[in-house]
């Protein structure tokens, strides 16, 4: 479950953003993750209390957009929307594309005080 280390790295980057905004809480962290992150959500979800425990995130809210996967057709120039990243052309069956999103994994914002 690599979910744990994802959310401690978040905690980390929100500790390292409210020190240099010289506060001590964040209210407020928005993530914008996508469906080809290998992020399972619910894991995600789980092991969040147990990241955020006595750090600035504790209290904070977690809001996620969900990004969802979207690819181009190197062969014909499609765009097409992916559930799997071995996922086909719906046009000429290529599996030849160019994922344009889908694989964010952001801290977008903090909201600190």
């Amino acid at each position: 479950m690599h979910e744990l280390s994802i959310a401690l790295g978040i905690v980390d980057i929100a500790e390292k953003e409210t020190k240099k905004a010289q506060k001590s809480k964040v209210n407020l962290i928005e993530l914008e993750i996508g469906t080809l992150a290998g992020i399972e959500f619910d894991s995600l979800d789980f092991v969040w209390p147990i990241a955020v425990k006595n750090s600035v995130l504790e209290f904070a809210y977690k809001k996620i957009k969900v990004i969802h996967a979207e690819a181009k057709c190197s062969d014909c120039d499609t765009l097409f929307k992916l559930d799997h990243v071995y996922d086909s052309c719906p046009n000429c069956n290529s599996y030849l594309k160019v994922i344009i999103k889908g694989k964010e994994l952001l801290v977008k914002s903090l909201e600190v005080s």
